[in-house]
């Protein structure tokens, strides 16, 4: 009964040809149909794209296509080479589908046969030895799928990447990128699905514990729609994974669960959504679905996908290249009788030689085998918040949620697109708004403290401090909610022998938060595991010791204005002058003079410049009293001078530190310096265990570092504490120094005004907002951060919290003992004076002693005369009394002459 139809059938047609000038071109379609679905979306994707071309009368004016469409069972090919044979008894100018490997290798065989162009929408593999030159297939080809996939891996940048596969073809399409890691440093896990059961959990329990947050999935769409739901049940739907799905569908699942998880997940699209004919190709094929059976779930309602667009394509095809065809005849084939169209080479010819653009782009196949190998696909990429933003302008409402990053051309590779860097400067507060985010933090003091209250605190009401302000800040400027939580062991976090961490580093690895707000210093090991932002506070490391015991003025306390030395230069400067002026005094003649004024012919003189004199010359006049001997000499004048202007100086700097001195409390600090602390053992030191400090000093390679940590490992259950309160009340109660961060040092110092610092700062930090590694969050709280910076809320908040009731302060610091550098310059004044006396006293010696001999020879001189006057005279005058007239005349002369 069925032949006789199809004989009526075809008899009416040829009657309808001979009476009408129109042609018409019946093409076969065998589509495969599933339990779930009443029709395939490739039966109704082909019926929609004959009807379009019907409606279409310039494309093909003078033709009209038909169809004939026979449904068979997956996986039967028997059934499939039946109704083949059937649809070319019937005269088809091409046959599509079906999907199927082994129901396609029938068909095939059969349209090679009898020369008839065999069209495929589905990825088939080829055979190494393709024969099948009446094969024509519009998926892309697999190589190039391949190297696109290596090429969105090496673009993101990543090292370690975990394949799972659903069948063997995907191995197949993974080829490329599994040759990768000795190339591009990539290390690849391989993991497969399990088949026939769509329960991935154990598989991705597994991902999860292995801290995969890096996974390309290779699966069907429908498998994509599952393992999506179950990622989301495991609480992998965040923003640290990162999901890369081959399937060219992924822009079609219903992603309306994931909104606002944050998850990245990137993809492929074949069609191309920024042509405007193609949305609207696309909105009507979405009427039409919305008014037919209900499509199968986990796609969007209405959505084309890119198994249904090229098989719209496919038929396009056809009609492109019938359009061409001049006096092409279809006739009837008998598989039996193995005799070709003898159309069938030119018509497939007219195939490989059309190029025009579909839903799916460009389209051009290649000679040889039929395969399409020059095409583009869309790198797209799921919206980091989630919300709507059309892709076309006005256009369709199915790719609504996606941003095509990139578009890779199977020969020009990857080629990023305006949109995504226009993209990547959106407002900071578009990934983070209305989310909720998990912060660990630690109870320190002024950063983090437990808010006092006579009421019941519940949530971030608990706490307050500086780093709790610092999130309100933040939270008002990313639009992001949080709730805080303590870090369960209490620590900030370290790494043991074995490798392993703890502390909110250890919280942040493991995903349990999203950010660590807290004190948490920013090191090289660190940054290692987990992401910081830019540092809110900038500080270092140093030493919290109590204040000195303050010392009394002492009996001999009026010494101290002047340091030792300078009490013992003082001393030997009085001395040498004493000592100077006495030679002096005793080398100049106008020191000498005659004791008894009265009595001119006496020869006694004398000089009151003794060696016990002028001695007390000196100290008087270093005691500011002076004495009653006055040098006469201008040598010895000079040298009193000179004195006298040092004692000036000396005793005004004296006077002027004295008082400091006897009313200033004076500190006795044991130590002032990290190397005072390095180079004893009585005052035991430490920091806090597993903490940046006392990885700082385990890390050093300076010597005095290097010293220090070894003390500190010697007795690390005394020397380490477990936390900086602990510390302080060591610090309070035994002689112990604590090695800390300097913020900490001034928040502690102005509470409690025994504690200080000691000496500057050993190193230079930071510390910053934690994350996990490749955090989306982290450069905007970066931004975050900087905008604070400038606006000087950041210093305003450490005013706030910083701020005590203070100590009282000192009325006056404690004054210094002058040294030499201070008063040096005196004795230099003193030893040029002393220099410049001796030379003026050998001035003064020289011309003395020319004047006495000029006055002696003039003397010798009258001697002389006055003898020979006396043998004159004879006995005139007794020779005693002449002689003493005479020696009179003499001195008379030479007054004098000593």
């Amino acid at each position: 009964m069925d032949e006789r139809k199809r004989l009526f059938f075809s008899l009416f047609f040829a009657a309808q040809l001979c009476v009408s000038s129109t042609q018409v071109l019946r093409i076969g379609g065998i589509f495969e149909t599933r339990e779930s679905e009443l029709v395939s979306t490739d039966e109704l994707a082909f019926k929609f794209a004959v009807n379009n071309i019907n409606r279409n009368k310039t494309l093909i004016p003078n033709t009209t296509l038909t169809y004939d469409i026979q449904r068979i069972n997956l996986f039967d090919g028997f059934e499939a080479s039946r109704r083949v044979c059937d649809q070319l008894a019937l005269g088809v100018v091409a046959v599509f589908g079906p999907s199927h490997s082994s129901s396609v290798s029938a068909v095939q065989s059969i349209c090679n046969a009898l020369e008839v162009p065999h069209i495929q929408t589905r990825w088939k593999h080829p055979s190494v030895d393709n024969k099948d030159t009446f094969f024509i297939n519009l998926y892309p080809e697999y190589t190039a799928i391949a190297r696109a996939i290596l090429d969105v891996v090496t673009f993101f940048k990543w090292r370690k990447l975990t394949v799972v596969y659903e069948d063997s073809t995907g191995l197949m399409r993974m080829q490329e990128l599994i040759k990768a890691p000795a190339k591009f440093n990539l290390k690849i896990k391989i993991r497969q699905l399990t088949p026939g059961n769509q329960d991935a959990r154990p598989l991705l329990k597994e991902l999860k514990k292995d801290k995969e947050f890096f996974i390309l999935f290779d699966c069907s769409y429908r498998m994509a729609s599952e393992l999506l739901k179950q990622l989301s049940s495991m609480g992998m739907m965040t923003e640290y994974y990162h999901f890369f799905f081959t399937t060219l569908d992924l822009f079609a699942l219903d992603l309306e669960p994931y909104r606002y998880s944050g998850v990245n997940m990137t993809g492929f699209r074949l069609l191309n959504v920024d042509d405007p004919w193609v949305a609207s190709t696309m909105d009507k094929w979405a009427m039409e679905r919305l008014q037919g059976p209900k499509q199968e779930s986990g796609l969007m309602d209405g959505i084309m996908t890119t198994d249904a667009a090229l098989m719209y394509d496919a038929v396009f095809m056809v009609a492109v290249a019938s359009q061409r065809a001049t006096q092409m005849t279809v006739s009837s084939l008998q598989c039996h009788r193995h005799k070709p169209w003898r159309f069938g080479p030119r018509f497939m010819n007219l195939f490989k030689e059309a190029q025009w653009d579909g839903l799916t782009g460009h389209i051009v196949l290649n000679k040889t085998d039929g395969l399409r190998r020059d095409f583009d696909l869309d790198i797209i990429s799921l919206k980091e918040d989630g919300t709507a933003r059309g892709i076309v302008e006005g256009g369709s409402r199915l790719t609504k949620r996606w941003i095509k990053i990139a578009v890779w051309n199977s020969y020009r590779g990857m080629n990023l697109t305006e949109k995504s860097s226009r993209d990547k400067n959106n407002n900071v507060t578009d990934s983070l708004a209305n989310r909720t985010l998990i912060v660990t933090t630690i109870l320190e003091n002024p950063y983090v403290m437990q808010r006092k209250s006579d009421k019941e605190l519940i949530g971030n009401d608990r706490f307050e401090g500086y780093c709790l302000d610092l999130l309100k800040e933040l939270s008002n400027i990313l639009g992001f909610t949080y709730e805080v939580r303590l870090v369960a062991d209490g620590k900030y976090g370290a790494q043991n022998d074995k490798g392993e961490w703890n502390g909110m580093v250890r919280e942040l690895i493991d995903h349990v938060a999203d950010l660590a707000v807290a004190p948490l210093t920013i090191t090289y090991v660190r940054e290692k595991v987990i992401d910081f932002s830019k540092p809110f506070m900038t500080l270092g490391i140093s030493i919290l010791y109590r204040k000195p015991n303050g010392t009394n003025p002492g009996v001999f306390s009026f010494l101290n204005p002047l340091s030792p030395d300078i009490w013992m230069y003082v001393l030997l400067a009085c001395t040498g002058v004493s000592c100077v002026l006495f030679v002096i005094a005793r080398f100049t003649p106008y020191e000498w003079y005659n004791p008894h004024p009265c009595n001119p012919s006496s020869t006694l003189i004398q000089n009151n410049f003794t060696l016990l004199n002028s001695f007390w010359f000196g100290v008087g006049a270093l005691m500011r009293q002076g004495s009653e001997l006055m040098p006469k000499a201008l040598s010895t004048r000079i040298v009193g001078g000179i004195w006298w202007f040092f004692t000036l100086i000396i005793i005004s700097s004296y006077t002027a530190n004295l008082a400091a001195f006897l009313t200033v409390e004076r500190m006795d600090a044991p130590i002032d310096s990290a190397d005072d602390l390095a180079k004893q053992t009585r005052i035991e030191y430490g920091a806090v265990r597993d903490g940046s400090t006392m990885t700082f000093f385990k890390k050093s390679k300076i010597s005095t570092y290097e010293k220090m940590w070894a003390f500190m490992s010697s007795r690390k259950n005394t020397a380490l504490v477990k936390n900086n309160r602990e510390g302080i009340t060591r610090v309070l109660t035994t002689d112990y120094a604590m090695l800390m961060e300097s913020t900490s040092i001034e928040y502690i110092s102005q509470r409690n005004c025994n504690l200080t610092q000691i000496g500057g700062l050993i190193d230079s930090k930071g510390y910053g907002v934690g994350t996990p590694i490749g955090s989306p969050y982290r450069d905007k709280v970066t931004i975050a951060i900087l905008q604070l910076q400038e606006e000087g809320k950041l210093h305003m908040m450490k005013e706030k919290w910083w701020r005590g009731n203070g100590c009282p302060e000192e009325d006056n610091k404690e004054a210094n003992a002058l040294g030499v550098e201070n008063i040096g310059g005196i004795f230099i004044v003193l030893a040029a004076g002393l220099v410049l006396s001796v030379f003026v006293a050998i001035g003064e010696f020289i011309y003395k002693a020319r004047r006495n001999a000029d006055i002696e020879e003039a003397f010798c001189f009258f001697y002389g005369v006055q003898s020979r006057q006396f043998q004159r005279r004879g006995s005139t005058s007794s020779s005693g009394t002449s002689l003493s007239t005479d020696l009179e005349s003499g001195r008379l002369l030479g007054n004098d002459t000593e």
